[in-house]
């Protein structure tokens, strides 16, 4: 390599730098030598340099959403025993994993005993969503009534509610666990309210609808927080055994 071509040569990353085109940057002096091999064109060099961009800016994307999403765990589709839920209606929810719902603004609520699978199947969802360039965000319901409340005693609800507001699926997981207070009752109807009909909810829950008043305490509130979620919803139940309970009967057989 000779000085002038040295020179270009750390000109030219000097440049890449400055535009933020770090794989340009790192790969151009390999992409270059091999289409030189091959004979190709310079179009042929760009091409290839701007395909490696593009795949790596979407593989850093995807990470930053999952990041963002705040799964507690990693799930899959892959690694759930449909046999085991043979009411679990598997082809609405292999249609769900394309994410259509999410144009159209539709709600998901997963209703079945603990241990059923529920989250398994929201946390795939979510992260089904994330890889189709969705904005999402896992949050437990006790979580997420905490961090109303206190947004709100520190006068930064309406910043909260605006980060909700760029979502485009809201993951509400364990509803019916604990029973809200009157205040955080009211401010998760708030959630569900300004959701609707402007990003998706997928709510899971161990409590049959008829029994969400011991959450949200006013049926009044019920009626309506229910009334806006099924409104254009798809309802999936998960039954049977809980896998963590099968879990510990094997384990206690084997020490038996």
């Amino acid at each position: 390599m000779n000085k002038t071509t040295t020179k270009s040569t750390v000109l030219l990353k000097h440049h890449l730098k400055a535009l933020k085109l770090p794989t340009v940057h790192d790969e151009c002096e390999r992409i270059a030598r091999r289409c030189a091999a091959d004979n190709a064109d310079h179009l042929a060099f760009l091409l290839q340099l701007c395909e490696l961009e593009l795949i790596e800016r979407e593989r850093r994307a995807a990470a930053r959403r999952l990041k963002a999403a705040r799964f507690p765990t990693t799930k899959t589709l892959d690694e759930f025993d449909f046999a085991a839920r043979a009411s679990l209606n598997k082809p609405l929810v292999l249609e769900l994993l394309k994410g259509e719902y999410l144009e159209r603004r539709e709600n998901i609520l997963l209703v079945g005993p603990s241990g059923t699978g529920k989250t398994h199947l929201a946390t795939a969802l979510g992260m089904a969503a994330c890889a189709q360039g969705r904005k999402v965000r896992f949050v437990r319901v006790t979580e997420l009534l905490t961090l109303l409340l206190e947004a709100r005693d520190e006068r930064q609800l309406l910043r909260y509610r605006q980060q909700l507001a760029k979502l485009d699926l809201l993951i509400l997981d364990e509803l019916g666990y604990v029973p809200a207070s009157k205040a955080g009752a009211e401010l998760l109807f708030d959630v569900i309210a300004t959701a609707y009909e402007r990003y998706s909810l997928l709510v899971t829950t161990n409590l049959p609808f008829e029994h969400w008043t011991e959450v949200l305490g006013s049926e009044r509130l019920t009626g309506a927080a229910l009334d806006r979620l099924t409104h254009r919803c798809h309802i999936l139940e998960t039954t049977g055994e809980s896998y963590r309970l099968k879990d510990a009967k094997r384990r206690r057989q084997r020490t038996g």
